[in-house]
């Protein structure tokens, strides 16, 4: 419960506060999806998806699967759209619609078996594991009438993704190196073992918390990386790079070497906009930023090095 009344492992930390499917708020009465708004970018050609449901992962393969599960499934939405194509797939996916969407995402939390079932509108009655295997048959159904499995990562996707099914359903210890709410698992219930712990005691909260600190000497995460008991899929360096460097090929480049190279004249940054304070200028200098694709090292990398300071890049930029 939202109070931890319950005691008890949950699959999901955020779970128990979802109270609706759709809606506008995001502190209260949190929804699955919420619709505000908010695209960050021109409105005529971008609109954001905000599916906040989602629990923030450390462990790389489950934010990895995460994220290249839910664009695969959006690409045959798409696609059923604007292509007319994937619509047998597009309507398998259709009869998975949940009869009481926000009651199954708090059974599924608790369902650490994964055998709960879940009921669907048309009456059915399925697990989540076979849910998500339809959602994947869906998808290599639609990948394949589209001319097959165009690239490396969209393959590896997919068969990760059906590997993790699979084992989950016959031999979900091999999925704790993946999968992070099992690897979370196996680290309390070995506690519980071996200090014979029921699960309400507070030594097994203050280990939930200390799962999640980011601090590389505190977080339990860090102690398991070390360990070598989960699974990298990109190397440490890479990582620490990224902390302090945007990528290079959306709009996130020009806005960090704003900051980077003009940080003193700069009076905000937000995902859309880049706003200058210029000596002498009589107002703010706005740069809108409206395009996600756009401000690329590719795009400006040549113009920001030929721009000593942020006057000269405005006047470069037609500002």
């Amino acid at each position: 419960g939202q109070s931890g009344e319950l005691p008890g492992f949950q699959l999901s930390q955020r779970a128990d506060y979802i109270e609706a499917e759709i809606g506008l708020e995001t502190t209260l009465r949190r929804p699955i999806i919420n619709t505000r708004d908010e695209p960050h970018a021109d409105p005529e050609r971008w609109r954001r998806l905000h599916v906040i449901i989602g629990d923030a992962n450390l462990l790389e393969v489950a934010t990895y699967l995460k994220l290249g599960t839910a664009s695969l499934v959006l690409w045959l939405i798409e696609r059923s759209v604007t292509e007319g194509g994937a619509g047998r797939a597009l309507a398998a996916i259709d009869r998975l619609a949940l009869r009481d969407p926000v009651d199954a995402v708090h059974v599924v939390s608790r369902d650490v078996a994964l055998t709960a079932r879940l009921e669907l509108v048309d009456g059915r009655r399925l697990t989540a594991l076979e849910i998500q295997g339809e959602y994947h048959d869906a998808v290599r159904s639609a990948l394949e009438h589209a001319g097959g499995v165009g690239d490396d990562e969209t393959r590896d996707v997919l068969d990760r993704w059906a590997s993790v099914l699979l084992r989950l359903a016959h031999d979900r210890a091999s999925c704790a190196r993946e999968v992070e709410w099992l690897a979370k698992l196996r680290l309390l219930e070995g506690m519980r073992r071996r200090d014979h712990l029921a699960w309400d005691h507070p030594r097994l909260a203050a280990v939930d918390l200390q799962w999640s600190d980011v601090r590389p000497e505190r977080g339990l995460y860090h102690r398991l990386v070390e360990a070598g008991a989960v699974e990298l899929l990109v190397a440490h360096e890479l990582v620490e790079a990224a902390v302090v460097h945007p990528p290079d090929d959306t709009r996130a480049y020009f806005r960090g070497e704003a900051i980077a190279r003009y940080g003193g004249q700069v009076s905000a940054a937000s995902w859309d906009s880049v706003i200058f304070d210029i000596p002498g200028a009589p107002t703010l200098q706005r740069v809108p930023m409206r395009d996600p694709l756009r401000g690329t090292r590719e795009h400006v990398g040549a113009l920001l090095d030929r721009s000593p300071d942020a006057a000269s890049l405005l006047a470069a930029l037609g500002v």
